[in-house]
């Protein structure tokens, strides 16, 4: 795409905007319907649980790709440099990911201790108790 006069790149922005806005109400709306809020009551229906996440960050992941690749100017510069910009994001993704997976083992272990804690342990009588008194007997 060469040089745009002031009118064509006005158009192109509100072509953006009314985009961007057009997606972000589609996953209001989504959420809204996941949540029960639109007259549907999901009860616990891990479907559509899974169906409303993943809608959602896939509306999400293209937002993101748009502002990055029209508004940024990021589809008009060398393969290097987008992959310079990629690679490091797709670290972090991956950090997002690790960190969560660590987080719900930590809830596992913890949930697994309280439940360790609550049990009484049984009562016996200390062995070195005994040993004490039957040393000063001899």
């Amino acid at each position: 795409m060469g040089h745009l006069n002031y009118e064509d790149s006005k158009k192109l922005v509100f072509r953006g905007m009314w985009l961007l806005a057009a997606v972000t109400l589609i996953e209001v709306v989504i959420s809204l319907f996941g949540k029960g809020h639109l007259g549907y009551d999901p009860g616990d229906s891990m479907v559509l649980v899974m169906v409303v996440g993943v809608l959602i960050a896939g509306l999400s992941i293209y937002k993101a790709y748009y502002i990055i690749y029209e508004f940024m100017h990021m589809g008009a510069e060398v393969k290097g440099l987008r992959m310079s910009v990629l690679l490091p994001v797709l670290l972090l993704v991956w950090a997002i990911i690790a960190f969560f997976h660590e987080g719900n083992s930590w809830k596992e272990r913890r949930q697994l201790i309280k439940e360790k804690n609550e049990i009484e342990a049984p009562k016996k009588t200390s062995s070195i108790l005994l040993d004490k008194q039957t040393k000063s007997i001899f």
